[in-house]
């Protein structure tokens, strides 16, 4: 249990001394620091349940409060606000205790285990600036929930099942039609069979069977034909298929692990298409599958429902099966397989309304038990000077690749060639680059769209991501010198400066655990930057290691390392490494 909830615990049962009973209290953040650190805004709720006024209440708790040692300047101010701080002695013990296992300061959870869907890359087609938000968003909740206590599964769910697939190999056949693949009396191991075509070939066939399947009908028929072929897994088409992922997943996966993003799966549409067929059956034996307009759909739309809501496709009328089909069916996978608590999914905005159609098809057929949530995670988009998504100078969709080397070009202006050895400078432009982009997409709220500058996010000095690396390579530079000195231990606090930074220290886990709950990690980057500069200020008005009070010194070492150690903590969640030098 956190120090701050043992601390509202310890608060409650005093309210109860007072003669008061409360059902939950949290301690708030003072809004008049000069009245106290923290306030006790209950006592006007409670003045209603007792027919007694706030001010009598807040003198009964205040002569209570005042007997522990933990408190001080304990005051009554407004209608009945209880104003308080923490003492020296309090803080320092607790800082100690933070210093020793920082994980004791945080509340850990009812472990729960949670599938995470996240990234959704369709493998016919480049990752996308569109791919980024996706992955970095879903990327931290997996390690938050994890460190709170929570057994996360987080899967890739590649989009390797549909029409975009269907044109691929429609124009595969088109440029190598002797392939064993399209030879119906092949009865050979495909497996043996090597496909002529790499990622970069897949990267250029997917925009040029998209566009003349535009202007093309026979075309298009024919990729839909294929689609519905390889979709019931008939041999060759569905072969071709598991090989084009294959090709497609490895330079998928270098992208990822270059954003520190990793999965427990790397699963597909594909692999739930073995649970199609079960899928099916419920549906039926439930007498949900309705025949329309030679489609299959599922109605679910509620009843005295006045806004519209259109029904889920399974089967289209040329016979392919929807992502909302194998969106069903990978939740009767993950059920069989994983029997989870939770499922999340991190999508764009604009997929709200595929998410609600796929919950309520789930709950009707009763696909998982009624206690399992079924979470949506949608988030906003990443966008350009002008405040529209993020595209490169002809106006096309920029692939991710090349976002990444825009920022790349950035960062390396900022490194100091003096100080990073010649062979460390793309590893640290490497490092800075994620930081700088994964920063500026924790900033805002997730469900809001924002605006990203290279420029502006990729500078040393503001609220960026390498302003908090550059801060803690200095903390650990100081570390490193102090070393031989450093007794691990504080014993005394010299100002109102140390006493914020233990403050803030002590916030860490309300910080926590607001951003589980909304599934956001704003609060994080931003509780990030305020820590890290309040120590920038207090490392800027003190010379630490020259101070010649030892007593002094240890504590402003304990103080930093405590610093530096949880800034690593909140960096790793956020998925950030820290480099050498820069």
């Amino acid at each position: 249990m956190s120090i701050i909830k043992t601390v509202e615990n310890d608060i409650k049962k005093i309210i109860k001394d007072s003669g008061y009973e409360i059902e939950s209290f949290v301690l708030q953040p003072s809004n008049r620091k000069d009245l106290g650190d923290y306030q006790i805004n209950d006592c006007m709720s409670l003045a209603k349940i007792y027919h007694e006024s706030p001010i009598s209440i807040a003198e009964k708790i205040k002569k209570e409060l005042e007997k522990d040692l933990r408190f001080k300047d304990i005051n009554i101010a407004g209608p009945g606000f209880i104003n308080l701080s923490f003492s020296d002695d309090f803080l320092i013990q607790a800082l100690n205790q933070m210093h020793d296992d920082l994980k004791s300061n945080i509340d850990q959870q009812e472990s729960k285990t949670i599938v995470l869907d996240y990234g959704g890359a369709n493998v016919s087609k480049a990752l996308h600036v569109g791919h980024l938000r996706s992955a970095n968003l879903g990327e931290a909740l997996k390690r938050l929930a994890r460190l709170l206590g929570h057994k996360v599964i987080s899967d890739a769910h590649l989009g390797d099942f549909g029409r975009p697939l269907g044109l691929v190999i429609l124009e595969i056949k088109k440029r190598y039609p002797n392939l064993a693949y399209f030879d119906e009396s092949y009865q050979g191991n495909y497996e043996e069979i090597e496909l002529p075509i790499t990622n970069k070939d897949l990267e250029e066939i997917y925009p040029y069977a998209s566009t003349k399947a535009k202007t093309d009908e026979a075309y298009l028929e024919e990729a839909r034909i294929i689609t519905t072929k390889f979709q019931q897994h008939e041999r060759g088409y569905y072969d071709i298929l598991k090989k084009i992922v294959e090709i497609s997943r490895k330079e998928i996966k270098k992208v990822y692990d270059f954003l520190n993003i990793e999965y427990d799966l790397w699963e597909g549409e594909s692999d739930a298409s073995n649970y199609v067929n079960e899928l099916f059956q419920i549906l039926k034996d439930q007498e949900l599958l309705v025949e329309s307009e030679g489609a299959k759909i599922v109605e679910v739309k509620e009843e005295n429902e006045n806004s519209p809501m259109p029904p889920l496709l399974l089967v289209t009328s040329s016979g392919a099966i929807s992502y909302q089909t194998t969106d069903l069916a990978t939740i009767l996978e993950r059920k069989h397989k994983i029997n989870p608590d939770e499922i999340w999914y991190c999508a764009d905005l604009r997929q709200q309304l595929h998410f609600e159609q796929v919950f309520r098809a789930t709950r009707k057929a009763k696909l998982v038990d009624d206690s399992v949530k079924l979470e949506y995670i949608g988030f906003g988009t990443m966008n350009g000077s002008d405040g529209k998504p993020f595209k490169t100078r002809d106006g096309g969709v920029m692939s991710l690749k090349s976002l990444l080397e825009l920022v790349k070009t950035e960062t390396k202006k900022r490194i100091n060639y003096d100080i990073v050895q010649a062979q460390k400078v793309e590893e640290t432009a490497n490092i800075i680059t994620v930081a700088t982009i994964k920063y500026a997409d924790f900033l805002s709220f997730r469900g809001t769209d924002y605006i990203f500058s290279p420029e502006k996010f990729s500078d040393v000095e503001g609220k960026t991501g390498p302003y908090i690396l550059y801060s803690t390579i200095r903390m650990k530079s100081l570390l490193l010198k102090g070393q031989s000195e450093i007794q691990e231990k504080s014993s005394r606090i010299n100002n109102n400066i140390d006493r914020d930074i233990i403050i803030t220290l002590l916030n860490l886990p309300n910080v926590l655990t607001k951003s589980y709950e909304i599934k956001s990690l704003n609060d994080i980057a931003d509780y990030l930057y305020t820590l890290t500069s309040k120590y920038n200020k207090f490392y800027a008005e003190n010379k630490i290691l020259q101070e010649e009070n030892e007593e002094l010194k240890q504590s402003w070492l304990v103080l930093t390392k405590t610093v530096y150690n949880l800034n690593l903590l909140l960096l790793d969640i956020l998925g950030l490494k820290v480099p050498e030098k820069m």
